[in-house]
């Protein structure tokens, strides 16, 4: 089965990194948001609980990191019950061969995404052109070659429960990608959106690396489908999450993360869609 597992032929080490990267932070008493450079993982599992998920694998290059983390919050040679993949891009996958490898562990995805994950189909060519700063300009070098891991990974169960994570339910909330979701809990309104939308202007170097806090649509130069992403950001916010977790970007809770989510959702077509771009349709509305 190993033979099968495979990154795509443009997989590489992006030598990209926000003042964040290493610092994680306990959003509720059993989710735990790390960032790994630019992009950030969740366990989900009490400290030093038996049973636990890991959400998103994190950038290429990245596993030895994720397991020492893992073993520091619940003991040496523990490992999660699943993945769980809000997406498939390099910077949330960038380091699952490695780990499944190392645990053999599922991994779950949305079933649109798994043509990208299983060596059928690349994702669209990130866009440079896009309007936007430096990260935008570099996304050129970005990985979007499909990667396989073959059978081990699953559909996300069509009645919205999430394997192993009690409470959440998936979310389709595609535009970033076809079949990008997003995971939701009632019982205390905790949202891990992936980037459906993000907490920092991810298009922009300078903001990325100091990490300034802001709500934004998805990253740009990744995103191919500007109306299906604003429809998907409506459906978060009719939520009313009390805290989010992003993809890119600090946790987000209370006033700031509802009246952000609100005028994101009111202001999507001038915050979140570019002016120019090879995916961007300004018509969208």
């Amino acid at each position: 089965m190993e033979q099968e597992l495979s990154y795509g032929s443009d997989y590489k080490f992006i030598p990209a990194t926000s003042i964040g990267s290493g610092v994680g932070v306990s959003v509720a008493a059993d989710v735990y948001c790390h960032t790994i450079q630019i992009v950030n993982i969740c366990l989900v599992g009490a400290l030093g609980a038996k049973e636990f998920v890991l959400v998103d694998a994190g950038m290429p290059g990245s596993a030895d990191d994720i397991i020492a983390l893992t073993e520091e919050r619940y003991g040496a040679g523990s490992k999660p019950q699943a993945i769980v993949l809000t997406h498939g891009h390099f910077d949330h996958v960038g380091a699952i061969i490695e780990i499944v490898k190392h645990w053999q562990v599922p991994v779950y995805a949305h079933e649109l995404e798994l043509p990208f994950l299983t060596g059928k189909t690349k994702y669209p060519e990130p866009d440079p052109s896009v309007e936007g700063g430096m990260v935008a300009k570099m996304s050129s070098m970005f990985p979007n070659e499909p990667i396989n891991i073959g059978n081990q990974v699953s559909p996300l169960p069509a009645d919205g429960t999430v394997p192993h994570l009690s409470g959440f339910r998936w979310i389709h909330t595609p535009g970033h990608s076809p079949g990008h979701v997003s995971f939701f809990r009632e019982q205390d309104r905790m949202l891990i959106a992936g980037d459906a939308f993000i907490t920092v202007r991810q298009d922009s170097l300078y903001k990325v690396i100091i990490q300034e806090e802001e709500i934004n649509g998805p990253p740009r130069y990744l995103t191919t489908d500007w109306q299906a992403a604003w429809d998907s950001v409506k459906k978060l916010r009719d939520l009313h999450p009390s805290t989010a977790i992003t993809g890119h970007g600090v946790p987000m809770s209370g006033e700031p993360l509802t009246m952000g989510l609100e005028r994101l959702v009111n202001e999507f077509a001038q915050i979140a869609i570019p002016d120019y771009g090879k995916y961007t349709d300004r018509n969208t509305h």
